[in-house]
């Protein structure tokens, strides 16, 4: 969704209109120093306030979205790239590693899910249950594997939280995979079509065989 490009966006529009009004009121009113630099801050705030609703306003329209479906959605991937980050916390932790790699492979999906939905929001109601559940999941296991794995003693009953805390971890892969396959299932069928598209194009261009004579 661009979320740098529109910052600076934002910011290259509120410089020249907030330091405008800031030398207009200095040089050509009596407000004065403080009172123009007051007016440049309020010009700056105000400019990146409405620069920002238009935005939110025309990604919404964008994707078919109204403006509380789009927020909705921004809060909901902000949520997400916080427990993303938890979960990055968690797994560099592991020094297995084979149960490093499926960590990290745990990772890379709901990074990828993640960006797909920035990109285009409306993906987001193809996979509401990566966001409401699977994630946290993801998170909240991979902690207590983490814990489990760098207890100092592994006793019997240790040794077997682990087992089933590693299986968790695959079964929570398995539904990050259904997520991501669910996120990009779209494109593929648009990909189908338009691939179909070019076969039938491609064969109404080629020339016709020479007919045969019968004679």
């Amino acid at each position: 969704m661009n979320r740098i490009k529109h910052f600076f966006v934002r910011h290259l529009l509120a410089l020249p209109i907030s330091f405008t009004t800031w030398f207009y009121l200095l040089f050509n009113t009596n407000v004065g120093f403080l009172g123009a630099t007051g007016a440049l801050i309020g010009a700056y705030a105000g400019t990146l306030f409405i620069s920002k609703q238009v935005q939110i306003s025309s990604t919404a329209k964008r994707f078919g979205l109204s403006r509380g479906e789009y927020r909705a959605i921004v809060d909901q991937l902000d949520q997400a790239r916080a427990k993303l980050r938890e979960l990055n916390t968690s797994y560099a932790q592991v020094r297995n590693v084979h149960s490093f790699r499926q960590l990290h492979e745990l990772n890379q999906l709901a990074k990828r899910i993640i960006q797909i939905v920035e990109k285009n929001p409306r993906k987001f109601y193809y996979v509401d249950s990566f966001f409401y559940a699977h994630l946290e999941s993801a998170v909240d296991i991979t902690s207590k594997y983490t814990m489990l794995s760098n207890q100092p003693l592994q006793d019997a009953e240790i040794k077997h939280a682990l087992i089933a805390t590693k299986e968790k971890l695959t079964t929570v892969k398995e539904l990050l995979e259904s997520d991501l396959k669910r996120a990009v299932s779209t494109d593929v069928e648009q990909l189908k079509i338009e691939l179909d598209y070019i076969d039938v194009a491609h064969r109404q261009h080629l020339p016709k065989p020479p007919e045969e004579d019968t004679k």
